[in-house]
């Protein structure tokens, strides 16, 4: 999961002079064995109304029970079934009379209007509620635990308001197997609930609590140890369900058979969400994934999803069965995820994918720690080493150790350490537990006590490929003149070499004059290989008018990144052929994006803007502008606001909707938002238009607006 790492606000309580008790001190004190909730999210308010009964067991005496709570309010409050004083101090329950040593229990009624972790987006048919607990706390929506350590078997049911008709065609999805699915309806209320009652078998962390409802549809396969898999989709999309979980099911058989140990949940769930924060999440049994992975056969080629798939999938092992103890010990997850992802990825694609994977990544480390200086086991170490150099320590050791080795210690650690937490040393003594003489010390101290990577262990393992071999052979050529190396490139470009061999060679011929490398490059046009002519299209951007109908086939490539990068060449190489590719163009959408829908209205209205009283002109504007609203997702949002500003640079409409995105959930659009904002107010006429609309705007984006009209006047002032 591509998120910041979790730390706990460890801030004092204090309340009726009781004395202060850090959650660590009441994990041995108090253990929360099970929880039975029932949730109603209210869909008009964007609110969650709950009652959650918890089973715990006091171990010790202690003065006060403290459950996570952000800005809730609660009715009721039970322990062991009877009224009890507590305190709520807006970030947690306090909890200090009515319970006893031994069993207990506590009932929560309570009601929650999160400004963040759930979501509602959209609305009516296209409205979607969901979660993203890790980073941002599960405790914003349900009375929980921020802390890791505390395992609970949490057993959920939803009660969906479907008085309205939409919500009718929703599905909800929680943790666990739906045990139950039924209508409860009040003739006389009129009220009419559709009930889900979500089951769990074993504990989990809080963070990994989820819930997904939405117009969605689904489809079932079974692994091939039984386990149910289903794949979710907007009834929109169900021409695109074969290539969005391509190979879902043969990366679920490889893992369950490659760590060795059973899936150790009962169903497996994966839903795409509109505008999520992030690739994926691994909540236990049901990952949510982004939309922008639901792909057509095009859209496959340029970004598929099998590599977030098998990601997120490993966490069920990795972070959900076994989980991290703190953030220092957070690539125990990330970097295992990323491995085990690898590891599928060559299962499907070859061991030449593999290697270059490996091999692009020790690019990016050595060039990270040049200036990150926080080793892997850090609470601060950034996404590179939890994930990327993670999973090179991980290598290292299988190929140190040998892989059947390395299942062994798998096997073990998962079954010694399953539904608990772990830390780094609970792992170094499972290997060491195999192979006695592994140096693990000496690992420990390379990988991740020091924050430079072991670029000559890793040069070491990467020549183990003759692939590797080859590719930095063809690297060491790169100085040469062509003559000197080109029939070493005709003979490779002929061959049934790997596409990544091809590709260098196609990037080395970048600034070789045309008519010099033409028969090269006509060997790789020929090749059929989607990667090998997207290189072509991407390194020839001035097109000889010789190579001008060969260099057209790359608009009909299945793939969108292609057929941008072709079709802007040849729109700037060939002038006189602009109205000939822009009705090529005219029907192309490309991904979720939109990009090439919004390349072609871009270039459709800068053809014709001389014309501006053309019907066409003006139905396609409107359509472009309609793309910066908020009834579109935010990536297409942000693709239509940085091409129609060069178009209509103060159209009022536009920079509202820009006003709009900096209240958006999704941090990546807010902040393209506001620095769109900041960067436009270095114009005075801006500042004029952006004062002007501040009186049509709502509260909350009129506040954000002013704060940058604010921040501009202090700059001004400090300049």
């Amino acid at each position: 999961m591509y998120v910041c790492v979790l730390i706990y606000d460890m801030k004092k309580l204090v309340f009726l002079l009781l004395p202060c008790i850090a959650l660590a001190q009441q994990l041995k004190q108090v253990d929360f064995i099970s929880c039975n909730a029932i949730l109603t999210p209210q869909l008009e308010a964007r609110a969650l109304t709950g009652k959650v009964i918890y089973t715990f067991h006091v171990k010790k005496d202690i003065d006060s029970i403290r459950i996570d709570a952000k800005n809730m309010t609660f009715s009721e409050v039970l322990v062991n079934n009877k009224n009890v004083l507590y305190k709520n101090n807006g970030k947690q329950i306090v909890l200090f009379q009515g319970y006893k040593k031994g069993k207990n229990t506590v009932t929560l009624v309570y009601k929650a209007q999160p400004k963040q972790t759930l979501y509602y987006t959209g609305k009516e048919e296209s409205l979607q509620i969901w979660t993203q607990g890790q980073g941002k706390y599960s405790s914003h929506w349900f009375p929980s635990f921020d802390d890791m350590n505390e395992k609970v078997l949490f057993n959920i049911t939803i009660k969906l308001d479907c008085t309205k008709e939409y919500a009718r065609k929703f599905e909800v999805v929680s943790n666990g197997v739906l045990k139950e699915k039924k209508q409860e309806i009040n003739l006389s209320t009129k009220e009419n609930y559709s009930v889900f009652s979500f089951e769990m078998q074993h504990p989990m962390a809080s963070y990994l609590l989820m819930l997904a409802i939405g117009n969605f549809k689904y489809k079932t396969e079974q692994s091939a140890t039984g386990i149910t898999l289903e794949n979710y989709f907007q009834p929109k999309d169900s021409a695109k369900y074969d290539f969005t979980f391509k190979d879902s099911k043969t990366i679920f058989d490889f893992l369950e058979k490659e760590i060795g140990v059973p899936y150790p949940w009962q169903v497996y769930r994966q839903i795409p969400i509109k505008d999520f924060l992030y690739a994926g999440m691994e909540n236990t049994s049901s990952t949510l994934f982004d939309q922008d992975f639901v792909v057509d056969e095009s859209g496959w080629n340029d970004r598929n999803y099998c590599n977030v798939n098998a990601h997120e999938l490993a966490h069920q092992w990795f972070g959900d069965m076994i989980t991290a103890q703190s953030g220092t010990h957070h690539w125990l997850q990330e970097g295992f995820a990323t491995y085990y992802a690898l590891l599928a990825e060559r299962a499907l694609f070859g061991e030449d994918y593999f290697y270059y994977a490996l091999y692009r990544n020790s690019l990016l480390l050595r060039k990270e720690a040049k200036t990150d200086t926080i080793p892997i086991l850090s609470d601060k170490a950034s996404s590179y080493s939890y994930y990327q150099k993670g999973a090179w320590a991980l290598h290292d050791i299988r190929e140190t150790i040998g892989a059947d080795n390395f299942r062994k210690v798998i096997q073990n650690y998962l079954k010694k350490y399953q539904f608990k937490n772990v830390q780094t040393k609970d792992f170094l003594d499972e290997v060491l537990a195999v192979v006695p003489n592994f140096d693990a010390q000496k690992f420990q101290k390379e990988w991740l006590e020091s924050y430079q990577f072991p670029s000559q262990r890793a040069q070491d393992l990467l020549l183990k490929s003759d692939f590797i071999k080859k590719l930095f052979e063809i690297q060491e050529k790169k100085n040469l003149n062509l003559l000197s190396k080109f029939h070493f490139f005709q003979d490779i470009l002929q061959s049934d070499a790997s596409y990544f061999l091809k590709k260098e060679i196609i990037n080395q011929l970048k600034n070789v004059p045309f008519d010099q490398k033409e028969s090269l490059v006509m060997l790789a046009m020929r090749s059929n290989s989607i990667e090998i002519r997207q290189t072509v299209a991407k390194t020839i951007t001035s097109i000889q008018m010789s190579f001008k109908n060969e260099y057209e086939t790359l608009l009909e490539d299945k793939s969108y990144d292609t057929q941008k990068e072709a079709f802007l060449n040849l729109w700037k190489s060939f002038p006189d052929s602009r109205a000939t590719y822009l009705d090529k163009a005219k029907n192309w959408q490309g991904k979720n994006d939109k990009e090439l829908r919004i390349l072609f209205l871009v270039l459709f209205l800068d053809y014709y803007k001389k014309d501006k009283d053309f019907p066409m002109y003006q139905y396609y504007f409107k359509e472009l502008k309609s793309y910066t609203g908020p009834d579109y997702e935010s990536i297409v949002r942000e693709n239509a606001i940085e091409n129609i500003l060069y178009i209509t640079p103060y159209d009022r409409d536009v920079l509202k909707n820009l006003v709009m995105g900096t209240v958006h959930h999704k941090w990546q659009f807010v902040k393209f938002s506001k620095d769109t904002i900041r960067t436009l107010l270095k114009k005075a006429e801006y500042v004029s238009l952006f004062t002007k609309i501040l009186p049509e705007l709502q509260a909350d984006e009129k506040e954000q607006l002013n704060k940058l009209l604010l921040e501009l006047s202090t700059n001004t002032l400090k300049n």
